[in-house]
């Protein structure tokens, strides 16, 4: 697939998606909502691929938000029938959803790259994400309130699970900026670097970290992760029990435990590649 507002490169086992209108400062088109979910699909499709990378590219900040000229023209669109314009309107907010979800939905860790400004949809997405790291001149804002509008595409239901509920409603209130010290004191941050060619170089670190361990032990703690996120604490202990019950035998627990006992390296075999009856069928 060819993208118009996402670039995707492949570095081993690590997938880097980077964000790519800089002449538009990345604002987020419906098209780029679209194409950052279907690019983040396409990387967890592939079995080769065990972490990835979101960050904002070359544009001078990570993203200034909602392309606030594109969404006025639909937002001002007429129609007959109230009622189906507004069905219409729904569903233009679900495919976004859709999209900004599939970093949280991806079988594998995504980590977020931030330098500059992250503004509303911005702060959607990364919220989305499982690390996020930043430059010490990011800022972060939940900026929908200031075009009066409800953030409605992640950040309002993900953000209470990473800063203190205070605190979450000073910030979806007020719009008001956070910048890198304070969001790393909240620990919405994991860490802040001095430039952006460091902050990358320690994204990428740590995905080829991430991707050198188990990817079947990988995509379970990710899943029991998320699970717990949304359940008790025994539906969590149920869940992660039953995933074990089927992983335990796997060849990467043994493979994994020799190579701690020998102290040496270990490589994993890849995840098995699945295609779906309608790509079979193209290839047909």
């Amino acid at each position: 697939m060819r993208y118009e507002t996402v670039k995707i490169t492949l570095d081993g086992h690590v997938g880097h998606v980077a964000l790519n209108r800089p002449a538009k400062l990345n604002a987020m088109s419906g098209l780029m909502f679209e194409e950052i979910g279907a690019a983040v699909d396409a990387l967890c499709e592939n079995p080769e691929v065990r972490a990835i990378v979101l960050s904002g590219g070359e544009s001078k900040h990570f993203t200034v938000g909602l392309d606030l000229k594109e969404a006025a023209g639909f937002l001002m669109e007429q129609a007959k029938d109230p009622a189906r314009h507004r069905d219409r309107l729904r569903r233009h907010v679900k495919n976004w959803q859709h999209g900004l979800d599939a970093a949280d939905r991806a079988r594998v860790p995504v980590i977020a790259a931030i330098h500059n400004a992250c503004i509303g949809g911005g702060v959607d997405m990364i919220t989305a994400c499982d690390i996020r790291l930043c430059t010490k001149d990011s800022f972060f804002s939940i900026k929908e309130i200031d075009v009066g509008i409800v953030a409605d595409v992640g950040t309002l239901q993900r953000i209470g699970h990473l800063l203190p509920n205070g605190l979450v409603r000073e910030l979806a209130y007020t719009g008001r900026e956070f910048k890198a010290e304070e969001a790393k004191s909240y620990g919405f941050v994991n860490t802040v670097y001095d430039t952006k060619d460091d902050m990358l170089e320690g994204a990428f670190a740590l995905a080829k970290m991430i991707a050198s361990k188990s990817p079947m032990a990988m995509t379970g703690t990710k899943a029991v992760l998320n699970h717990a996120r949304e359940n008790s604490i025994q539906s969590g202990l149920e869940y992660v029990a039953t995933w074990n019950s089927a992983m335990l035998l796997g060849d990467d627990v043994q493979k994994a435990a020799m190579a701690m006992l020998s102290k040496a390296e270990v490589e994993f075999e890849n995840l098995l590649s699945y295609e779906t009856a309608i790509e079979k069928k193209k290839k047909a």
